[in-house]
C-alpha cells in the first residue's frame, strides 16, 4: 500500500533534537502504512557529531522516510544562545520553503502538515503559506512546556517581566507543579536575560497556533503536569514519550562494557554529562577526590570545556591525568575508568551500573528511568535545573548533588561544588535504606516506561489519535 498522507519533520539542529524527532518519525511510518515522512535538516557549522549520525541513518531508516540537507547559511558569531538559535533557524526558511512547495507541487501523497522542533516556531508561517496544520513536537517534558505557557501568558496578559526574577528570592506556583519553584534558582537562564527571554516566551506564544503538540513524555510518569496543559490554553496534547535511540548496535566493541561485565551488579557509579557537557581541572580534581574518598566503583566520562569563545561542542581529553589529581588514575585503577565520549545507553543497559551521576537533560532522564537506574542530579545548562528540580522534589526519582549549578555563571575555581558536596550526594545515592526505597520506585517507572508503548498503552493510544488526526483531514 503506498502513503497517502505526507508529514514533513523539521528538527532543530542539536543532536539530542534530532535524534528523537527521528526516532518518533521511525515510529509513525512503522505504525501505520499510510503515512510518509520527510526530514529536513540544519546544520550548524561546527558540529561534526550530526554528520556521522546522518550517515548512519540514511543505512538504517525506513523507505519511507526521507532526510533532506539543507543548504548550510552564513550565520553571525555575534549573538548566543536563545537569539544565535533563534536567528540559524530564521535563516532556514526559504529553503524550507522551497523544499515544502516541491511536495506540495508532487500531490501525492497529500501534504498533511509540518512537525517542527521547539525552537522551530518561525517555520509555524510556513505552514500558513501552503494551507497545512502544523504541530510541535516537544524534545522535553510536559512540566517544563507548562512553565513556559503560565510564565508567557505572566508577561503577555499580566506584564510581569520574568527578567525582575534574577537574583530574587520569589518562589512561583506553576499549575502543572505540587511544589513552589525558587525562580532564580530553577528555572532557565534564559528566562533572565532580556533578548534571550523575549525569544523563549514567544516561541510559548506561538505553540498555541499550532493544531496540536507531541510532547517526549508519559501520562504516568508526569500525571499532574499532563493535566494542567488544557487549563494553560495548550492545543491538544499527545504524550507519545519516552522515545529513545535505543538500539543493539550500541552495545557492540566497546572495551569499557568488558570492564563492567567483571564488576558486581548495581556497584558502579556512572558520569556522565551528555554531548555538551563538560569539566574544566578545577571541577575535575574535586570530582575526582570525591570519587576516591567514596570507594565506590566508577566511570567517569569526562570531556574537555570548548576553547574560549568558540561554538564547539566538547571534545575528549588528550590525556585525562594531566587535568586529575596526582597519582588519581593509578590509585583507582582497581576500581574505576576515567574514559572520553561514553556509550550512555550501553552502560546504562547494564546491570552492573548502580547509580547515574547526571546533568539531568531530558533524553537522559528518559533513558535513566528506562533501565531503572537512579539519578543524583548535577544540571549544566538549559532546562536542565528545572528537570533536576522535577526529578529530586516533585518525583522522588533522584537525589541531588547541586540542583542550582549553572555551568555558564562559574569563572575559574569560583561556583566550583566541592569534593564533600559530590560524594555527600553519590553516597546518598548507592547506600541506605532510603537508597533501597527510591531504587523501587525508579523501578517501578521503568516498568510504566516501557508498558505505556504497548498496544493498549498511554502514549500508544496518544500516538493512534494523532495518526487519525493527520490521516482523516
Amino acid at each position: 500500500m503506498s502513503a497517502k498522507s505526507e508529514l514533513v519533520f523539521i528538527p532543530s539542529p542539536g543532536l539530542g533534537h534530532l535524534v528523537s524527532m527521528v526516532e518518533t518519525a521511525k515510529l509513525l511510518v512503522d505504525r501505520d502504512d499510510r503515512l510518509s515522512l520527510t526530514v529536513l535538516i540544519m546544520k550548524f557549522p561546527f558540529d561534526s557529531e550530526i554528520d556521522s549520525y546522518i550517515e548512519s541513518l540514511t543505512a538504517s531508516v525506513a523507505a519511507r522516510i526521507r532526510f533532506v540537507l539543507l543548504p548550510r547559511q552564513s550565520h553571525s558569531p555575534t549573538t548566543s544562545g536563545m537569539a544565535f538559535l533563534h536567528h540559524f533557524v530564521e535563516s532556514h526558511k526559504a529553503n524550507v520553503r522551497e523544499a515544502v512547495a516541491e511536495l506540495s507541487v508532487r500531490g501525492s501523497p497529500r501534504l498533511a502538515g509540518l512537525v517542527l522542533d521547539m525552537i522551530c516556531t518561525s517555520m509555524i508561517d510556513v505552514a500558513v503559506e501552503f494551507g497545512i496544520p502544523s504541530y510541535m513536537f516537544f524534545t522535553s517534558g510536559a512540566a517544563i512546556l507548562g512553565v513556559m505557557l503560565h510564565l508567557q501568558s505572566l508577561r503577555d496578559e499580566q506584564h510581569m517581566d520574568p527578567t525582575r526574577l534574577k537574583g530574587s528570592d520569589a518562589e512561583l506556583d506553576f499549575p502543572g507543579l505540587a511544589n513552589p519553584l525558587p525562580a532564580a534558582k530553577f528555572l532557565p537562564l534564559e528566562v533572565f536575560m532580556e533578548e534571550d527571554c523575549r525569544i523563549f516566551l514567544d516561541f510559548a506564544l506561538r505553540y498555541r497556533e499550532t493544531k496540536g503538540i507531541l510532547v517526549n513524555t508519559f501520562a504516568e510518569l508526569e500525571p499532574r503536569a499532563m493535566d494542567a496543559l488544557p487549563s494553560l490554553g495548550a492545543p491538544a496534547v499527545y504524550s507519545v514519550g519516552p522515545i529513545l535511540n535505543i538500539t543493539d548496535e550500541s552495545k557492540k566493541g566497546f572495551e569499557i562494557l568488558d570492564w563492567l561485565d567483571q564488576q558486581p551488579n548495581a556497584s558502579v557509579v556512572f558520569l556522565c554529562f551528555g554531548s555538551r557537557g563538560y569539566f574544566d581541572e578545577h571541577q575535575a580534581k574535586e570530582i575526582a577526590h570525591a570519587l576516591e574518598q567514596s570507594r565506590y566503583r566508577f566511570l567517569w566520562s569526562l570531556r574537555q570545556p570548548p576553547a574560549k569563545g568558540k561554538q564547539e561542542v566538547p571534545r575528549d581529553y588528550v590525556d585525562p591525568a594531566e587535568v586529575l589529581p596526582e597519582g588519581f588514575l593509578n590509585r583507582t585503577a582497581g576500581v574505576g575508568r576515567v574514559i572520553g565520549w561514553a556509550p550512555q545507553v550501553a552502560v546504562l543497559a547494564h546491570p552492573a551500573i548502580g547509580g547515574f551521576v547526571s546533568h539531568c537533560g531530558w533524553n537522559s532522564t528518559l533513558e535513566s528511568i528506562w533501565f531503572g537506574v537512579p539519578v543524583a542530579a548535577w544540571p549544566q545548562y538549559a532546562e536542565q535545573q528545572f528537570n533536576a528540580f522535577q526529578l529530586v522534589l516533585e518525583l522522588g526519582l533522584a537525589v541531588e548533588i547541586k540542583m542550582d549549578y549553572r555551568r555558564d555563571l562559574v569563572k575559574g575555581s569560583d561556583g566550583v561544588v566541592k569534593a564533600n558536596e559530590i560524594e555527600r550526594g553519590i553516597r546518598k545515592l548507592m547506600e541506605g535504606e532510603e537508597a533501597g526505597e527510591r531504587r523501587k520506585k525508579v523501578k517501578d517507572v521503568s516498568e510504566k516506561s516501557r508498558k505505556v508503548l504497548m498496544e493498549g498503552g498511554s502514549s500508544y493510544l496518544c500516538m493512534a489519535r494523532f495518526i487519525e488526526d493527520v490521516c482523516s483531514q
